[in-house]
């Protein structure tokens, strides 16, 4: 029984291997990406690339990958001497998100039709891995990839500002529950999330 089942698993392991995940023919012009190294025809990653810089299987970023947050976003920052939950020595960094309300454009879901905006305040710690990922927050925003348009997962409304996969301490206090601190694994987790975007 054993030996059965290793026989016939074999050769789907070497097809899969053997098989470009695009296309799934046979290899041309085999080629392999850097980072995650997943291998593709160099046609059919070529084509993909045009449209999204990302590994069709990991989703490992490749060049600077461009969001579809609306343009009239803002980003302030702000710092207070207040101390958040787990981090007492150092102050706070406030974090002052405004996207109004407009009409999307064509990289949007519904192009013309008008969308609601939304205001949002973050908390990180001014300590220096709280100050490097500010940092990257601010790429992320510069690059358009803190806030999407879609359904609000609070209020159910579509057509609305959402987050857009990179969670924010929206409350200084309360745990992870609650979106605030303490929460010491949230620093490192909000730098992964980044990552996959090709930030870091």
């Amino acid at each position: 029984m054993n030996s059965g089942t290793t026989s016939i698993a074999n050769p789907i392991q070497k097809n899969n291997q053997d098989t470009c995940p695009i296309c799934m023919d046979d290899f041309t012009n085999k080629t392999s990406l850097k980072r995650c190294k997943h291998s593709f025809c160099k046609e059919c990653i070529d084509q993909a690339m045009k449209s999204k810089s990302v590994c069709p299987i990991c989703q490992t970023v490749y060049g600077k990958l461009e969001g579809d947050q609306p343009k009239d976003a803002s980003m302030k920052v702000t710092n207070y001497y207040t101390t958040l939950p787990g981090y007492e020595k150092y102050g706070t960094i406030t974090i002052y998100y405004d996207v109004p309300s407009g009409r999307q454009g064509p990289e949007h879901p519904h192009p013309g039709k008008l969308y609601h905006g939304t205001t949002r305040t973050a908390y990180l710690p001014d300590s220096p891995e709280g100050k490097h990922v500010l940092s990257l927050l601010r790429r992320a925003f510069d690059q358009r990839l803190i806030f999407t348009i879609g359904t609000s997962s609070t209020t159910g409304l579509q057509d609305s500002v959402t987050w857009n996969d990179i969670h924010h301490k929206t409350s200084t206090h309360g745990g992870p529950n609650s979106y605030g601190y303490p929460d010491r694994d949230y620093l490192k987790r909000v730098q992964e999330e980044l990552k996959a975007k090709g930030i870091f």
